[in-house]
């Protein structure tokens, strides 16, 4: 991959949620939105609860069918 010049900054954001996708599993979930003050509770934990590097090497596994 030497010849391969990634030209993609280090702060470039792969994947991100947003409160539309909050709502929606609110909505799924209990029906309802939530209010500012809700999703301001479950911030953190939503952060927390997110593996991020098993969600990253799978998609490297699937995609790149390294193993």
């Amino acid at each position: 991959m030497e010849g391969n010049k990634l030209n993609l900054s280090n702060n470039k954001i792969v994947y991100s949620l947003n409160v539309e996708d909050v709502q929606t599993v609110a909505m799924d979930t209990l029906h309802r939105n939530l209010s500012e003050k809700e999703i301001q509770a479950i911030e953190t934990s939503i952060a927390n609860n997110i593996e991020w590097y098993e969600a990253i090497q799978r998609a490297i596994i699937d995609k790149l069918e390294l193993v």
